[in-house]
């Protein structure tokens, strides 16, 4: 069913609520929304489509927002499955129809439209390039590499729409929605688009040049008034790589439980000592991309793991890996390791940190042998200082 986003703007995306993995890697249990949306002027614009998974819903709200017409334009964001996979039933459906891309684009569609060009009907624009519709004008902004190459965004200038493709958008179906955009809008983000701050930076750079009175992302809910103020200011903080709240975030993984019993005692001693938030994380069990979110979150963790195989116990490299690849910076990190005989995983762990850009591994690492002594506390505690300093 459409909805209106203003008079002319209509929402006709649709939420998605059967599907389990987002990306098959994010766990999503409130859903997602695929967003569309059609620009009703003298020439009508479809802003996107849907992921083949809800084709038929889509194609519904489509024939109900339209009431009759046919569109003139398919304007393409982003070519991801999620919003492009109906292109082709669309310049089938609607002869006279031109598909409005990024260059990059266009090299992408035999990717995903194997035989199908659909030469003569493309209309290629790039950064300051505008489309009339009638009252209604686009003009597009180039957004490369956030979080795909050939990403655009267009802004209406009638009524001031920043339509962001990816950017501001969030997990979760919109019938789902809640007042805390922020949770779920953190999580997509470093996950999805945290590899790119300096994009998503050069992004907000020209949004700041215009009038933006809603932004249309192509997940989650429109966002307009303070909602979308609050939406612009963390966009900056997650892009620059800034923490977010105060906070330290202890992020173990334990085998047989000793690592895990001195990861909790850490999170004691961080409480006492006047810290206002500490999250504790179970990388064995806990979504991982939930802990990514707390790593950007807050200025300073804490990382305890098992030794293995001469190394560091998987779910903590796991967690490592995916931080370097997604740009992990300007953090305070300590270390405390585990291991029966031969500790290691310190050193795989402070290895994997030296390739991240301006961490600050403090000492003194914590080593401790199978399980935790009283005579470790005192080195505990000098690491809750320093990590707190």
């Amino acid at each position: 069913m459409w909805t209106e986003v203003t008079d002319t703007i209509r929402y006709i995306g649709v939420d998605d609520t059967d599907i389990d993995l987002f990306e098959s890697q994010y766990v999503v249990p409130e859903g997602m929304s695929y967003n569309s949306y059609v620009i009703l002027d003298d020439k009508i614009a479809v802003m996107d489509t849907s992921d083949d998974r809800k084709a038929d819903e889509w194609k519904q709200n489509l024939a109900a927002a339209l009431n009759g017409r046919k569109p003139d334009y398919l304007v393409c964001h982003h070519m991801e499955p999620d919003h492009s996979s109906l292109i082709a039933w669309a310049m089938t459906e609607y002869p006279a129809l031109t598909l409005v891309l990024s260059a990059q684009a266009v090299k992408m569609l035999p990717n995903f439209f194997d035989g199908n060009t659909f030469d003569g009907r493309l209309m290629v624009v790039k950064e300051g390039d505008t489309l009339a519709l009638g009252s209604h004008t686009l003009q597009f902004i180039g957004a490369p590499m956030v979080h795909w190459p050939e990403v655009l965004m267009s802004y209406e200038t009638s009524e001031k729409v920043l339509f962001s493709a990816d950017g501001f958008g969030k997990f979760g179906a919109l019938q789902h929605e809640t007042d805390d955009w922020a949770c779920e809008a953190r999580r997509y983000f470093f996950n999805i688009c945290g590899k790119y701050g300096v994009q998503v930076q050069n992004v907000m750079k020209k949004a700041a040049t215009i009038d933006i009175q809603a932004i249309c992302p192509l997940h989650g809910p429109v966002l307009k008034g303070e909602p979308m103020q609050a939406a612009l200011k963390l966009y900056d903080t997650w892009s620059k790589y800034e923490a977010e709240s105060e906070g330290v975030l202890v992020a173990y993984a334990s085998i047989h439980g000793g690592t895990a019993a001195a990861a909790e005692k850490l999170g004691e001693m961080l409480r006492a000592k006047g810290c206002p938030k500490v999250v504790v994380s179970d990388l064995s069990r806990e979504d991982q991309a939930e802990v990514i979110e707390d790593a950007f979150r807050y200025p300073k963790m804490v990382l305890c793991a098992a030794s293995y195989d001469a190394g560091v116990f998987p779910p903590m490299h796991d967690l490592l890996y995916h931080l370097q690849i997604k740009n992990y910076q300007n953090r305070r990190v300590a270390l405390l390791e585990n291991g029966s005989w031969a500790p290691t995983a310190a050193r795989t762990m402070k290895a994997m940190l030296e390739t991240m850009k301006n961490i600050d591994i403090v000492e003194p690492v914590v080593t401790i042998k199978s399980r935790m002594k009283d005579s470790d506390l005192p080195q505990m505690e000098q690491l809750c200082d320093a990590v707190l300093a």
